[in-house]
């Protein structure tokens, strides 16, 4: 009799849990246009001033240059030949090496200054950004940004102009044998002749937006094979999240934060994939105040189809055709019904085609 009853008592509970859950996945019509608009201003390569952080502040401090983060600049620059610039070390440790034009940004520079920059200092060329191509990142302390660019003017750097910043200048066919300070950037040059040859996401070039910390603003979706819904925060007003970047962890696990947050028991049977920035936002003009960067972001919440009970024991996943119960009444899921965005989410979170951001932890 008492399973019995034990049994009818989880069934009720679940029941109410049900209806509850229904109820809190409800917005009004106008909310939800609201949202709809919010993303559709991220997915077009807008920003919006950082007024808050919802998650993470308390863990996080005002991003300083040369202090507590280093931002890492590369060029990505071809001839008509797809001859890729290279430029050969001065620096002791890396004598006579080769490598692309990179370098870390100066207090009061903005990134694309700091691009010109070194590709002047080191390559001899004025050159102008094209798009990013790729970030990387190893927490807040340390991320590089890496430019697909083009020559505008200046003269190739040779020997006669040597100087602490580099020996001189070539331009390799990725052929002929070239003594390499790192086998990373070969990377990097194949996915500037890949973007140069079939662009797979739309040119992102950093807004002077500031921001004081380094954050992530997502548009984190659950999708099933027809629908999406985007985790939003409800007050002061629906609001998609911002979440600090903390040091001991990569940028991106700010995403994990927020759905710590709001759904604890449903985080450990799902996968948060960040798959990309939409854009990003960076000033720097004011040291210590305005050096931190926001990464307008897509995030996927994945069901881990691998489940396991206590025990640590696998059982049969059961899918859902909706998105884990929100367990945090901060946060409240919105299901996206404009036709237009919601083919175009659900085509991004498929193959990808915007911005990426890789972490290297």
């Amino acid at each position: 009799m008492s399973q019995l009853l034990t049994q009818l008592y989880r069934c009720v509970v679940s029941v109410f849990l049900c209806f509850l859950y229904l109820a809190e996945m409800e917005v009004s019509e106008e909310e939800r246009r609201q949202v709809e608009e919010q993303v559709e201003k991220m997915m077009s390569g807008q920003g919006s001033e950082v007024t808050l952080c919802d998650v993470g502040l308390d863990q996080s401090k005002p991003a300083t240059l040369r202090k507590n983060v280093t931002y890492i600049v590369a060029a990505v620059i071809f001839n008509d030949k797809e001859e890729v610039l290279m430029v050969q070390e001065a620096k002791q440790d890396c004598y006579k090496q080769w490598y692309l034009p990179a370098g870390r940004m100066e207090v009061g520079e903005s990134l694309v200054e700091a691009l010109m920059r070194e590709v002047k200092e080191e390559a001899g060329f004025d050159c102008e950004p094209i798009t990013l191509l790729l970030i990387q990142e190893q927490g807040p302390q340390w991320i590089r940004f890496i430019f697909l660019a083009r020559v505008t003017g200046g003269t190739l750097k040779n020997l006669s102009a040597a100087d602490q910043e580099s020996l001189q200048a070539s331009w390799w066919d990725r052929q002929s044998a070239l003594s390499l300070r790192g086998r990373d950037i070969l990377r990097l040059i194949d996915c500037g002749l890949k973007y140069r040859r079939d662009p797979w996401h739309p040119v992102t070039l950093p807004m002077d937006m500031s921001c004081r910390h380094v954050v992530q603003k997502l548009v984190l979706v659950y999708t099933n094979n027809d629908d999406i819904w985007v985790l939003v925060i409800k007050a002061p007003a629906l609001h998609l999240p911002t979440a600090a970047a903390v040091k001991t962890h990569a940028v991106t696990w700010a995403a994990n934060m927020v759905v710590q947050e709001a759904m604890p028991k449903a985080y450990y049977d799902h996968d948060v994939n960040t798959l990309g920035a939409f854009s990003l936002q960076h000033n720097g003009r004011q040291h210590g105040k305005t050096d931190g960067v926001c990464f307008n972001t897509l995030v996927a919440l994945v069901p881990d189809h691998v489940q396991r009970n206590e025990d640590g024991e696998k059982v049969e996943w059961k899918g859902t055709e909706r998105p884990p119960p929100v367990e945090n009444s901060r946060y409240i899921w919105c299901e996206v019904r404009k036709k237009t965005l919601k083919e175009k989410l659900l085509k991004m979170t498929k193959n990808m085609s915007i911005l990426p951001v890789h972490s290297l932890y």
